[in-house]
Formats: structure tokens, C-alpha cells, sequence
């Protein structure tokens, strides 16, 4: 069996086992969020003593480590990777994730554990962007964005499911536990991948070298942009949401999981739309994406000081923010050129910087004594500056296609 011939059966299956590495990536990633106060008060118990804002705020370095571990390995593993069959990569990266998880679950002191976040952050961008190349093929042409949302819709899922979950059992027999069902998680995935993923050509022609080109052109710098200005808005607000849920709305702690449920929720559907709509006009979709993102910054910062109403407004929150993932990923895919590996690994470096970015920043404006709504203030900041790298972009593409008109 080859990528571009399986039954309609094997190829549902190959995508089950992607999004199941997919969900281990999500839960990882975001389940940090809702732990952050245990791991604080679990790491950091000096800082702890004195200010629990101020050492939520260092624990959130968490999660800007891991967000660079992303920015640093997709690229260079995704140039480096596109010489190899892409189903025995994809194994290796779900391979990679299982360690890093272990790492994080035996680490002891907050400095390794910093280091395992790093390390665990690294295949992330790769395996989604190979992930996503593997989809598009086993779907044919004519649905790329519709492709990347089932790719990673099991990153939306684990929104609604193992987050919640997660963070629950976290905060019930100690955050290190979530993490460990995080390593099993991508056992399975492992072990799926290698069953029913078929085999997949690699691109043996293809040099580091010349992936890395990628980073000539300069709509490529465009688009990353868009990801890490406009996705940081999502992030300034996500990453503290458990401190928003509780110290603002004045909720109790078992009431988080039901608010990352809600967020999960609203990105799931967020994401399967952004497929289509990114399929019909993916200009316009990236617009009135980053544009609902602000609003729906200041509806979660109106909202944050009653537990329902910050419920409904992460729900909204949720599903504006995944709105343009598919877009993002279909944008850098087309302004990469003969590059898809890399560029379809990209999308998640840019992203990841917002997370980076919004975790960092998020935490600054907390730890200046602004209080945990600030974040939400922010993010509309950051979705603001998303919308105009939008235009930008496109307003530059226009103006080099009719560069060629007027000097003929």
C-alpha cells in the first residue's frame, strides 16, 4: 500500500493513529496551564511562601520553554527529517515526545524539569507538520486545509478531554501523574503509527540546506509573524487561566477543569470550521479571525469576575482562536515554495512563539501587580497587531505580483 493509493478504512485509521499523537501533543502542551499553581507550589515552595503570584509567574517559564523547544526543533528536524520516509519519522518524533514526557514525570527540582519541558517541546512542530502532509495525501487534493484541521483536531480534543482530565488528576495525586498519562498516551501513539500508518516516500533529494532556504522569503517571515503576535493573544489569556478561574472568579479549584473543558470545547469546533472556511477564501478567514480574537480577549476580561460567565466566554474564546490554525498552516504552505516539510512545521514554530510570547507576557503584566485579568487586556493588544501583519502580507503580495505589470 502506498500514500496515495489506501482504501478509505486504512486511511481513517491512519489518521486515528496521527491524531492520537496529536492528542498527546495537546494534552502535554496545555495541561501545564491548569497545573501551573501545583507545579509552583510543588518546585518553587520558597517563592511560594512569599508571593503565589510571583511564583505562578516564574512556574509559567514552564511553558515558554517548552513553546522554544518548539521554535527550535521544527525547523531544523523537519528540514533534517525530509530525506526519510515519512512514517518511520513520524515514529521516531512520537518516540521523542514519550521521552521528553518521561523526563518531565522524574525530574526533581525545577531546573530539570525546565530542561525536560525543553526537550520535550522539540519534535512537537515536526511531527504535526510531517503529520499534516501524511493527512493531506491520504485525503487527495482539493481539501489542504481541511486535511491540517483533522490533523489536528486531536490537539483540539485533548482540549475537551485529557486537559480537563489531566489537570484534575494533577491536582489529585499531584501534577507529575498527568504527565505520566501523557507518556502513555504517545506508547500508543507509537505503537498505532507503526501498525497503520502507511508507508510514506521521503523527499532523498531535498539538503537540510535547502529546507532551511524556507528562510529566505520573506512572506514566510510574514505569516510566522501572523502566528506569534496574533496566537499569543490566545496564550497571554490560556496560560493563567486557572489563577483567573479561581482568585478572580473566585471559583473553587475543581471548577478549572470545567472551564479548560469549555475552552477545548469551543476549539474543537473553532478548528473543523476554520477548515472550510480556509478552503473558501483564506484571506478573509485569517481577517475575521484575528479581528473576533480581539473581541473575544475583551469579552473573556468583562467576563473574568463570575465563574459562569468566564465559562461562556472561554467557550467563544476557545472556538475564535482555532479559527485560524488551518489558515496559518495552508498560508505558510503556499508561500513556501518547494518547501512543504519544513513550512508545514513552521506554522507551529509561529505558534509556539505566541505561546511563548503570550506566557511570558501574560506573566510580566501579573507579576507587575496588574491582577490576573490583565492578560485578557493584552490579547487584544496582540490580536490587534495580528490582524495588521494580516494585511500586510497580503498588501505586499498584491504589490510584488504588479511589480512585473508596470515594468513590461
Amino acid at each position: 500500500m502506498t500514500s496515495s493509493t489506501p482504501s478509505r478504512g486504512a486511511a481513517m485509521w491512519a489518521l486515528l493513529s496521527l491524531a492520537i499523537g496529536s492528542f498527546g501533543i495537546g494534552m502535554t502542551e496545555f495541561v501545564s496551564m491548569g497545573l501551573l499553581p501545583g507545579i509552583a507550589r510543588d518546585l518553587l515552595a520558597t517563592a511560594w511562601a512569599t508571593s503565589q503570584a510571583d511564583a505562578i509567574a516564574q512556574a509559567g517559564l514552564l511553558i515558554s520553554l517548552y513553546a522554544l523547544g518548539v521554535v527550535i526543533g521544527a525547523p531544523l528536524i523537519a528540514g533534517y527529517a525530509a530525506r526519510f520516509p515519512r512514517h518511520r519519522v513520524l515514529i521516531v518524533l512520537a518516540s521523542l515526545l514519550l521521552v521528553g514526557n518521561l523526563l518531565t514525570v522524574l525530574a526533581p527540582t525545577f531546573e530539570t524539569v525546565a530542561i525536560a519541558r525543553l526537550i520535550a517541546g522539540l519534535p512537537h512542530g515536526a511531527y504535526f507538520g510531517i503529520a499534516a502532509i501524511v493527512a493531506a495525501d491520504l485525503l487527495g487534493p482539493g481539501k489542504r486545509a481541511r486535511g491540517v484541521s483533522i490533523v489536528m483536531s486531536g490537539l483540539t480534543v485533548a482540549n475537551v478531554v485529557g486537559v480537563p482530565l489531566g489537570t484534575w488528576l494533577g491536582q489529585v495525586a499531584g501534577w507529575r501523574a498527568a504527565y505520566a498519562v501523557v507518556v502513555g498516551i504517545f506508547a500508543l501513539g507509537v505503537l498505532m503509527i507503526a501498525l497503520v500508518v502507511p508507508s510514506m516516500p521521503s523527499e532523498g533529494s531535498r539538503s537540510l540546506r535547502h529546507e532551511l532556504g524556507v528562510f529566505r522569503l520573506g512572506q514566510v517571515w510574514m505569516t510566522l509573524g501572523v502566528g506569534a503576535i496574533g496566537f499569543g493573544s490566545f496564550f497571554a489569556i490560556y496560560s493563567y487561566i486557572s489563577p483567573i478561574m479561581t482568585e478572580v472568579a473566585g471559583a473553587p479549584e475543581w471548577a478549572v477543569p470545567i472551564v479548560l473543558v469549555a475552552t477545548g470545547l469551543g476549539m474543537t469546533v473553532g478548528n473543523l470550521v476554520g477548515g472550510v472556511v480556509a478552503d473558501r477564501n483564506l484571506a478573509r478567514a485569517l481577517v475575521a479571525a484575528f479581528v473576533l480574537l480581539a473581541v473575544g480577549s475583551a469579552v473573556v476580561g468583562v467576563a473574568a469576575h463570575n465563574a459562569v460567565t468566564l465559562v461562556i466566554a472561554m467557550l467563544l474564546f476557545g472556538a475564535i482562536s482555532a479559527l485560524a490554525g488551518p489558515a496559518v498552516q495552508t498560508r505558510l504552505m503556499d508561500v513556501s515554495g518547494d518547501r512543504p516539510t519544513i513550512a508545514a512545521a513552521l506554522n507551529h514554530s509561529g505558534m509556539n512563539i505566541g505561546n511563548s510570547l503570550g506566557a511570558a507576557l501574560g506573566g510580566g503584566v501579573i507579576a507587575l501587580g496588574w491582577g490576573y485579568v490583565a492578560p485578557a487586556w493584552l490579547g487584544i493588544v496582540l490580536a490587534v497587531l495580528g490582524v495588521g501583519m494580516v494585511l500586510a502580507s497580503f498588501a505586499l503580495e498584491r504589490r510584488a505580483e504588479r511589480v512585473p505589470v508596470l515594468q513590461a
